[in-house]
């Protein structure tokens, strides 16, 4: 059945009103970006002194200060440019000519962007001849870092003429990229309130989207939604870990999860974003066995978070790289294949991810110590997430809107008559029912009509029963229009319609009514074959303001037929009897009971 005109219409309405909707979530996430970028860009940036360093591997590691300084220079090898160290048991030592700087004011060295280094540790001469010692890195609890900071982070005791200072590094089992800045305390505040604005913006727009996503849950009753909200929530709880952002402000004194949080929200991430993959494109209703396999794929990513907790050894960190690699390749499979199986918001679901796709690389070279550490390394991601996460909730919202609107056309189906699409008997008799309840409460007189097309067998005879079909569904339209919105138009029979037209009505009008009905009917229409006009036959009739006595009253309702429909079967009768008389084409039933 074609769809109305009425409906294409308000679902162009309701397309054009979401588009404005995402065009401003996502401006809001790139202007962000855009201005935080320029905003860092036009801020101080601390100095790379790595090119400056010196190192020595410690392959025992279980040298101390004393005799590292001790050995000679020609021990220590130049870093040159920032690189990656596969440690795995080992010991990085970096020695560092920190050059002579301004007195007035403190500076500090600082590894940015390694949020995974499991210690690290400054050694600094002090004037008694000894040494200094801070101390920082994953497996010591932030609260007792030596500054409480996103990254290790130490003070220069001299800006003057600090000297050389070593720095002590352990990682396992991914590589450790050893990258050190020099910036002074001015410095340092303002490019962590740039990075606090930014990630904040981030958490928070991501915790909107998320209260969005549970409303849509709730409000169309898809999985779909629920499998995003979690999603969102492991992107953002990777987020925060992976920026040190968590270790800082939410579990400051747990070290071991500050240490393992990054990896096990990094399992959770892919195994719910495959999950999500596998809802929105509907993978159980096209191939039972890839189904089967993207559950098992997703249930594989929770367990294995526990498995690389307790054992975080270099085959599983290889097995956890090699899970997040397949993974992005298996989402993107998916989607293509669920979009060539004919799920056409695949496709669309293929193309919101590209933003992560894209950023994906940055970390995971980094992890894999391709890549030494930087700004991209660490925030890619991030910025790929803003602004994918907008655009699958605008993907969400369209495909539950479409299927909330076959649901409803589903529905609507089972309520009208499929060919002329009025509604069904018993529809009618249920506001039949509640017309005459609000009649005799109020006093407001409602109306009942029968209406036949006399001539329907002449349309069959002329052209065949296409013709009567296309008569009927022309003798539906014009009663709808002659009647309110309110009104009820329903076939209760091949060629007859019954109409129950809302109070208050006068006797008077309704026969005005009736005979307006027959004219509309005579009116010419070019559908129709040759000059043929649809001649209505019609009874109408006021329902009583009373039953009648007691006991009548109670044998109407405990009868099964009930007023309803005792009312319907008259007309009925009465229209059959019309029938007899050709000449006589409107008849009205004075109240009787």
């Amino acid at each position: 059945m074609p769809q109305p005109r009425w409906d294409r219409h308000q679902t162009d309405r309701l397309g054009t009103s979401i588009k404005p909707w995402v065009r401003c979530l996502l401006s809001i996430v790139l202007l962000f970006f855009a201005w935080a970028g320029n905003a860092q860009s036009a801020s101080p940036s601390p100095q790379d002194i790595t090119a400056q360093a010196r190192f020595w591997i410690d392959t025992t590691g279980q040298a101390t200060i004393e005799t590292v300084s001790a050995q000679g220079e020609d021990t220590f090898e130049p870093l040159g440019k920032p690189r990656s160290f596969k440690l795995q048991g080992a010991v990085l030592w970096l020695l560092i000519d920190v050059p002579k700087l301004d007195a007035r004011e403190r500076m500090y060295l600082t590894l940015e962007a390694s949020a995974f280094t499991d210690r690290v540790d400054l050694y600094q001469a002090s004037t008694d001849g000894g040494w200094k010692r801070q101390q920082a890195g994953d497996h010591i609890p932030v609260a007792q870092w030596a500054l409480q900071d996103r990254a290790p982070t130490f003070a220069l005791e001299d800006s003057a003429s600090p000297g050389p200072v070593w720095l002590r590094m352990e990682n396992r089992p991914t590589p450790l990229s050893a990258r050190v800045y020099l910036i002074s305390e001015s410095e340092l505040q303002k490019n962590r309130h740039w990075a606090y604005l930014m990630i904040g913006g981030y958490l928070g727009f991501g915790l909107l989207v998320m209260f969005l996503g549970w409303v849509h849950a709730r409000l169309y009753a898809d999985r779909a939604f629920v499998a995003y909200v979690v999603y969102v929530a492991c992107m953002l709880g990777f987020q925060v870990s992976f920026t040190g952002l968590g270790g800082l402000f939410f579990w400051s004194e747990w070290a071991w999860w500050n240490n393992a949080a990054p990896a096990l929200f990094m399992l959770w991430l892919t195994a719910s974003g495959i999950w999500f993959v596998r809802e929105v494109c509907a993978i159980s209703r096209h191939h039972r066995g890839i189904d089967r396999f993207v559950v098992g794929w997703s249930i594989f990513g929770l367990l294995f978070s526990l498995v690389y907790t307790l054992n975080s050894t270099e085959t599983a960190f290889a097995v956890l790289s090699l899970y997040g690699l397949l993974s992005v390749i298996l989402s993107i499979a998916l989607c293509f294949w669920a979009w060539r199986q004919g799920e056409r918001y695949a496709g669309w679901l293929l193309l919101g991810f590209l933003p992560v796709h894209l950023a994906y690389p940055f970390p995971a070279l980094r992890s894999a110590g391709m890549l030494p550490d930087s700004w991209a390394t660490q925030y890619a991601v991030l910025i790929g997430s803003a602004i994918e996460i907008p655009l699958l909730l605008y993907i969400l919202h369209r495909r539950a809107k479409h299927f909330n609107e076959n649901r409803t056309r589903m529905r609507a189906l089972d309520s009208t008559d499929p060919l002329t699409g009025l509604t069904v008997t018993p529809v009618l008799r249920l506001r039949l029912r509640d017309a005459i309840k609000r009649a005799r409460r109020y006093g407001h007189r409602c109306a009942v009509l029968m209406v036949e097309l006399a001539n329907h067998s002449e349309f069959v005879a002329l052209d065949g029963r296409e013709a009567g079909d296309r008569a009927l569904v022309i003798a539906a339209a014009k009663l709808s229009r002659v009647v309110r919105d309110v009104d009820t138009v329903c076939r209760v029979a091949d060629t007859r319609f019954a109409i129950l037209v809302e109070g208050p009505m006068r006797s008077d009008q309704i026969k005005l009514l009736a005979q307006h009905m027959v004219a509309k009917g005579l009116e010419q229409t070019s559908t129709l074959p040759g000059e043929t006009s649809l001649r209505f036959r019609v009874v109408s009739a006021m329902p009583p303001m009373n039953p009648g006595t007691q006991e009548e009253a109670e044998e109407l309702e405990g009868s099964q037929e009930g007023e309803e429909r005792s009312i319907l079967r008259h007309l009925s009768k009465k229209l059959d009897e019309l029938a007899n008389d050709p000449r006589k084409m409107v008849l009205h039933l004075e109240q009787q009971r």
